[in-house]
């Protein structure tokens, strides 16, 4: 596709911090009020991401209390996620989709891993979150034996390594945002593909057997128990408390994922098909909601937990610069 064509097609399609200028999209010497709130928007979601994940990681190796494996976990999740809002919300909001939608270099490349590798190595690792609370649900009297520091450890390292493969093949198969020239709808429909399959569509599938899994086991307890429980008002109430609190917890990881990533995928499935450029505003919407993610997983993955909680209060009341707090007992 010639690119002359691909400015003319999209050249009514209008950005608030960016305009047309040599062919090329160049941000606005004059921004509009809109530019403003958005970026200030964005900043804020880059702050509260970083912020938050900052959070978990301090706690998780301050606190002896939380060095356990589940946790070892959560702490490589919130650094993908702490690196995802220091490295790609600044880039994506200094250079974001637009600029390198249409000029493909090498920094639209090295953003585009950056992106890709951080991205993916979230994904696995909640994907290694789930495979550790099949364990400790579905085989609770294995787990400590199956799921120690050891195997934590290699979890972590495939996690990582495996989204870092990925984001370096985006760079020498020179793909970024699906985009297509020259003729070359074959390797770009096989590229974005392969990454969507590996990034995303694997680890979901896996997640949701997983979950459905755990869900499932959990109502059979439940059942268990209210088959041998004297059945009380009161006690049924407690099991009824339970069945709903877990449903809830399923519902809001997967859902919050889901929503977050799923929009993007099919989009990037689906472009290389196409005989039209998806609108610009389209693909950094749907780029920005999975960029949230990262912001919303320390909500869901560490604030749901008590002991979480203490230990951020007592980090941002700065106790921990008075005194040694490492061993106290978080409730």
């Amino acid at each position: 596709m010639e690119p002359d064509l691909i400015v003319n097609r999209t050249s009514n399609d209008m950005h608030p911090c960016y305009e047309l200028y040599d062919s090329m999209y160049i941000f606005t010497s004059s921004p509009s009020i809109i530019c403003v709130v958005l970026y200030i928007f964005l900043g804020s979601l880059s702050l509260f991401t970083v912020c938050g994940n900052l959070l978990v990681i301090v706690s998780i190796i301050y606190f002896k209390q939380l060095h356990i494996p589940t946790n070892y976990l959560i702490l490589s999740l919130a650094m993908a996620d702490l690196l995802v809002g220091v490295l790609v919300f600044p880039f994506s909001m200094a250079f974001t989709v637009t600029s390198c939608w249409y000029h493909e270099g090498l920094f639209c490349k090295v953003r585009g891993s950056f992106d890709v590798t951080l991205s993916t190595a979230s994904i696995l690792n909640l994907c290694c979150i789930s495979i550790d609370r099949y364990y400790a649900v579905c085989q609770p009297l294995t787990y400590k034996s199956k799921i120690n520091d050891r195997v934590t450890g290699l979890m972590i390292l495939l996690s990582w390594g495996v989204a870092s493969l990925i984001g370096i093949g985006i760079i020498i198969a020179g793909f970024n945002q699906g985009k297509c020239e020259n003729s070359c709808l074959l390797d770009a429909l096989i590229s974005t593909t392969l990454a969507c399959i590996f990034s995303f569509y694997i680890p979901v599938v896996i997640m949701l057997s997983i979950y459905l899994k755990i869900y499932l086991v959990a109502q059979k307890q439940v059942n268990s128990i209210q088959n041998t429980t004297f059945q009380t008002t009161k006690s049924r109430a407690a099991v009824n408390k339970t069945e709903r609190k877990a449903t809830k917890t399923l519902a809001i990881v997967m859902g919050v994922f889901l929503l977050c990533w799923t929009p993007y995928f099919i989009c990037m499935v689906f472009q290389p098909l196409t005989h039209s450029v998806t609108p610009i505003a389209v693909i950094e919407t749907l780029n920005w909601l999975t960029l949230s993610n990262s912001m919303l997983n320390p909500f869901i993955y560490a604030f749901f937990y008590s002991w979480f909680r203490s230990a951020f209060r007592i980090i941002l009341s700065g106790k921990i610069f008075q005194g040694d707090f490492a061993n106290t007992k978080l409730l």
